[in-house]
């Protein structure tokens, strides 16, 4: 392994540490570094007090939250053995470790620079929640109930911190495993393609393992907080129907820190990657990931910040938003069909996550190692294995949510009502198999697509952005009417489910549509699984090139990551299709919330109105402009980086023929002042222009005498945002995706080959697909239902 350096005439032994100017303190948060200090016989006392604690509130709120505590226990145990068996992996030879090190330094010390600066967003953010709540109105349910306006202020501002802090872990463990997981797939894949993939799956499950069972875990205890400290069903007390509006602070704050994360990462990831290429694979012609190369390190430290350490963030927040939407649906439509125990209808998506877990796990654990190497014999098809996995996964699913909705949704006023909501969880489920299966179609080089793509690549750079622009177009296509599909169909089978309301009319509709969203998302553990498998194996092919390995090694890493791509890409459709439920059914919480604030009725929004009209145009330039600003930030960075790495070649030509070392700090230290800083202006347009909208609007409609129509602009807004944004994320997502496997095809031999004319034009085509499919592309899903939760939580502004 160590030819190729001995004949570069650079032995690894008489190499200096090269990668010691990325180094940085450790940064393990402080609470963690607290707990260590405390003697361990002391913290295992303190935590059995806690888990005591948890579990009375638990037995104090209902037995099926006590259910959903002991699933989420069983699942951290599950996740501390696959990290115990991924980190009991060798991590190579002392190059890939050195390497591996430097990676985990610059990622760690950008993760807490980063998430300094959005703490402290979160803080003046919640001062100001705070400040509206306390001088807001109330409505005569919260009057009734006791619950005053210092108290409901509070409590929005405990769920909202709760929220912000909860996703910031998800972020923090997607990172943790993916720097560490990383340099042992490396060293798996010099051995056997097959223990490579599984190292990668297994780290990307203890990650998806974690923040799906935190989700589930913050909302279950706040749910269970509040039950037992506001008497909840007590007389005199709040109804246990009015409890679960008080949680949408907790999906606002995760929804907060999802974006700037997802920003923030994005823009270092893709900054750095079209830096890196652009100078050295198109300039210098040198591959990818080559040592010369002084942005390779910015970029691979990119990789987790921006796909691990963001999509955590984004994977909590969005199974945060949906649950909470889904337990207001239930309840509105419990409390409107007078069930005598409405608790089943508002828990039934915590259980159905709590069985997520379960057969996620089972779905990991089906994908097992083999003695067969890799180097020797044909590499099994990765993405069929995974694939594998996932038809397990789903077919569990299917079982455990029949389960559920006949043990929860089962009710003496309609005794087949379950069996309506079963086929209500039958529809997501299918929905969610058929976003995969269709982004794996337009960005896997396997399918036609995508070697039309590459294809156009041989006539020149300018014919492959048109190729790629006009798949991304084409995409949205089926998508689309799938989704339709499936919300119209919930929507009829919830509504013929036999449920009514004290006036004979169904109510079932709106809750069919919240049970299929729960049965798209009842596989999203496995479905991160693959998400997260995508930048650990990047990373790995990385540090195989830097630590110049074999041909064949890299040949087994370049296969896990073009998968890789293809998982990323099915994941972010998984994530849209998801968005766009999610968003329906916040949409209808608002109009709901809306009502009972100004006691009026508001069940249509008329786009006549030409102010109404006006606020649903706002909302679909708000995606373009949000686009174009989070685009824009990644070329300016990347441009600086760009003239750096210029700067180095030019100054240091030794650093080619490698007798001068490559300043990598110099790179990771401007993509990261840069990325913090290009973060706030996209970050700050997405939570300020729903506000300002709905107090302008409603000072003219008090002026007009039109009472409701700040509420009705942005009604109108958060609609015309979530269509724009659905279609421009799933054309970005798509694009980027499809022009970096063609890229990939490309590389294996097709067309040329690596160095030829149609590789170049491929490299260019992926260079304008970075940005879509890694920075603006996933920020608009979370954009989405941070427009949804933010209106939720700033309503009474607009009355």
């Amino acid at each position: 392994m160590m030819e190729s350096d001995m004949e570069k005439g650079r032995p690894y032994q008489e190499r200096p540490r090269t990668f010691s100017t990325v180094r940085s303190r450790s940064s393990i948060p402080l609470v963690f570094r607290m707990l260590m200090k405390i003697n361990p016989r002391a913290l295992i006392v303190l935590l059995l007090l806690v888990v005591c604690g948890v579990f009375y509130l638990g037995a104090s709120t209902s037995p099926i939250i006590v259910f959903v505590f002991c699933i989420c226990t069983l699942s951290l145990f599950f996740s501390l053995y696959l990290t115990k068996w991924v980190l009991a992996k060798d991590e190579g030879p002392p190059e890939m470790s050195e390497i591996s090190d430097a990676i985990r330094d610059g990622a760690e010390g950008f993760f807490r620079t980063q998430y300094g600066a959005i703490s402290k967003m979160a803080c003046i953010l919640a001062l100001v929640i705070l400040f509206i709540y306390l001088f807001r109105t109330t409505t005569p349910q919260q009057e009734a109930s006791g619950l005053g306006r210092t108290t409901s202020a509070y409590i929005t501002v405990i769920a909202f911190l709760l929220g912000a802090v909860c996703s910031g872990l998800a972020g923090f463990v997607g990172m943790w495993v993916s720097v560490r997981a990383n340099v042992r797939v490396s060293s798996a894949a010099r051995r056997s393609a097959r223990e490579a993939l599984q190292i990668a799956v297994r780290a990307g499950g203890f990650s998806a393992i974690v923040v799906v069972g935190m989700a589930v875990f913050g909302v279950a205890l706040l749910y269970a907080a509040f039950y037992v400290w506001l008497e909840v069903d007590s007389p005199g007390s709040m109804k246990v129907t009015d409890l679960p509006l008080l949680l949408v602070g907790y999906g606002f704050g995760a929804s907060f820190v999802a974006l700037f994360a997802q920003l923030g990462g994005g823009i270092y990831t893709k900054a750095a990657d079209v830096g890196a290429d652009l100078v050295g694979k198109v300039e210098q012609g040198i591959p990818e990931d080559d040592p010369r190369n002084p942005a390779v390190i910015a970029d691979l430290v990119g990789d987790n910040v921006g796909d691990c350490a963001a999509r955590g963030a984004d994977l909590f927040e969005s199974i945060a938003a949906e649950i909470i939407s889904a337990m207001i649906l239930g309840a509105t439509m419990a409390q409107s069909c007078k069930i005598e125990d409405p608790s089943g209808f508002i828990l039934f998506p915590l259980v159905v996550h709590s069985f997520d877990l379960v057969v996620s796990s089972v779905g990991i654990l089906s994908i097992r190692g083999t003695r067969d190497s890799g180097l020797t014999s044909p590499i099994e098809d990765p993405m069929a294995i995974m694939q594998k996995g996932y038809s397990i996964t789903i077919l569990l699913a299917v079982i455990t949510f029949g389960v559920s909705t006949r043990w929860l949704l089962y009710t003496e006023q309609a005794p087949t009502a379950w069996l309506s909501f079963a086929l209500c969880g039958l529809v997501g489920i299918i929905t969610a198999y058929a976003f995969v299966w269709i982004s794996k179609y337009y960005t896997d080089y396997k399918h036609e697509p995508v070697r039309l793509l590459a294809l156009s690549s041989s006539t020149g750079h300018g014919t492959n952005i048109i190729a790629g622009v006009s798949l991304g177009l084409e995409s949205t296509a089926l998508p689309v009417l799938v989704i339709s599909v499936a919300i119209i169909s919930a929507f009829w089978l919830g509504r013929t489910s036999g449920l009514v309301d004290e006036s004979g009319n169904p109510t079932g509709g709106l809750f069919g549509t919240a049970v299929a969203t729960m049965g798209m998302l009842s596989t999203a553990a496995y479905v991160l699984t693959m998400d997260m498998f995508g930048p650990i194996a990047d990373n790995a092919g990385g540090i195989v090139e830097m630590s110049q390995q074999p041909e064949s090694v890299r040949e087994i890493t370049d296969i896990l990551d073009a998968v890789g791509n293809t998982t990323k890409a099915t994941t972010k459709g998984f994530a849209i299709g998801s968005a766009a439920l999610a968003s329906f059914l916040l949409f209808s919480a608002y109009m709901d919330e809306v009502a009972a604030f100004a006691q009026l009725p508001f069940k249509q929004v008329d786009i006549a109105i030409p102010e109404v009209f006006v606020g649903g145009l706002l909302g679909s330039m708000l995606i373009f402009l949000f686009s174009g600003w989070a685009c824009s930030a990644v070329g300016r960075t990347a441009q600086e980086v760009v003239t750096e790495v210029r700067r180095q070649f030019i100054e240091r030509p030794g650093i080619m023929t490698y007798k001068e070392k490559p300043d990598y700090g110099r790179c990771v230290a401007i993509v990261a002042s840069a990325s913090l800083r290009e973060m706030i202006k996209p970050g700050a347009l997405a939570i300020l222009s729903p506000m300002a909208v709905g107090i302008i609007f409603r000072i003219l409609g008090h002026a007009t005498g039109q009472p409701l129509l700040g509420a009705k602009v942005v009604a109108s807004m958060l609609m015309f945002a979530t269509v724009t944004g659905i279609l421009m994320a799933l054309f970005l997502n798509t694009s980027g995706g499809a022009w970096d496997n063609a890229k990939k095809y490309i590389e294996t031999g097709a067309l040329g080959g690596k160095g030829s004319e149609a590789h170049k034009a491929a490299i260019t085509g992926d260079t304008v697909g970075d940005p879509f499919k890694d920075t603006a592309g996933p920020s608009i899903h979370v954009l989405i239902k941070m427009l949804a939760t933010i209106t939720l939580v700033m309503a009474p502004i607009f009355l």
